[in-house]
């Protein structure tokens, strides 16, 4: 089968979603299928995102989108995030008469309305309804929204979104995030507190980096706020971006994996800490309060340093975590519920 994604997160970014398609897409085509992404660098005309240089997205793509798309004659399409590009795919398909699936990967009504309310606070609940609007209007056409966790289905029916639904779960490269003796943290104050992620107000990094504890807090990756934090916590350790090997020796290594964000809708990040066999502190919301589901993996609670503090006390091993990622969540289960949510509802 030849398959289309369309999305607005493609490479050179680096995050979740790119994450999510670039190892889906290498399973299927493992398993014969023929893939392409197309995504904002396919087009000669982009705009940056205001406060987020490193994220382009296609200027008025239709006409050229278009023609890639005939081009490539796919068998199915999918629509994999809502912004320019998003938008003209599914234009696209509705003019054509193309079934097409989506996914919901962000909670963009929470990301721009906190922005928002960094500097008018009153527009929190204002901007936030309206995305919710905008954005359920996008995905009513949709044969089926493929998300990764029952609480998200949840927060989308409770905001009157109808379309059917169907588990697309994320998966981790067993080969890459694994348990192992590295310490590259040997010389730091025990315990070793992780993030991983951009280092933005949306990722509410700030509460990790207020939050009392008696050891060394590592920060991995960048984004806009990087410099700010830099100056403003410089008792932290900023890395910048890793990737590959080096990426999985900062899990292997910590004590701990915090993820203090409220706003994302799975966190590969999660699993990928936990592959390696380190137990998560994560506030009770969505994405980790489906993944965190046995007392050996991690702690969620309302104030993230009481989970962070329990769960450098957790039972079990990082054997047992690792065993757990590969027991639920592999690259084949992801690429297999893909394939059946598209088979299921006729995309």
């Amino acid at each position: 089968m030849k398959i289309l994604i369309i999305s607005d997160a493609w490479k050179p970014q680096l995050n979740g979603v790119v994450r999510t398609y670039e190892l889906l897409c290498e399973e299927l085509e493992k398993t014969g299928h023929d893939t392409k992404v197309i995504g904002p660098c396919d087009f000669p005309h982009r705009f940056q995102i205001p406060g987020y240089k490193e994220i382009e997205l296609a200027f008025m793509p239709y006409k050229r989108l278009k023609k890639m798309i005939e081009d490539y004659k796919p068998d199915t399409i999918h629509i994999a995030t809502e912004a320019t590009l998003g938008a003209a795919g599914r234009k696209y398909c509705i003019k054509n008469g193309i079934p097409f699936t989506t996914s919901y990967h962000t909670h963009f009504p929470d990301y721009v309305a906190k922005r928002v309310a960094r500097f008018m606070p009153f527009l929190y609940g204002g901007v936030k309804n309206l995305l919710i609007k905008k954005l359920r209007r996008f995905h009513e056409k949709s044969a089926c929204i493929m998300i990764a966790t029952q609480s998200l289905e949840d927060d989308l029916r409770r905001w009157g979104f109808t379309a059917p639904i169907s588990r697309l779960t994320r998966g981790v490269k067993l080969d890459q995030f694994t348990v192992t003796d590295n310490d590259i943290f040997k010389d730091l104050k025990k315990p070793v507190a992780l993030y991983v992620g951009r280092v933005a107000i949306e990722k509410n990094i700030e509460a990790f980096l207020d939050m009392s504890w008696n050891g060394t807090k590592v920060i991995v990756g960048h984004g806009p706020n990087l410099d700010e934090y830099k100056r403003k916590y410089s008792e932290c350790i900023f890395t910048g971006k890793k990737e590959g090997q080096e990426l999985a020796a900062h899990f292997q290594s910590a004590d701990i994996f915090v993820f203090p964000s409220k706003t994302d809708t799975f966190g590969i990040v999660l699993i990928e800490a936990l592959a390696s066999g380190t137990p998560v502190a994560a506030y009770n919301v969505t994405g980790p309060k489906d993944i965190i589901t046995e007392d050996f993996l991690g702690v969620i609670d309302d104030d993230l340093a009481i989970a962070a503090n329990k769960a450098t006390q957790v039972p079990g091993t990082p054997q047992d975590r690792h065993d757990y990622i590969c027991n639920n969540y592999t690259l084949d289960i992801v690429a297999s519920q893909f394939m059946n949510a598209i088979s299921k509802y006729g995309a």
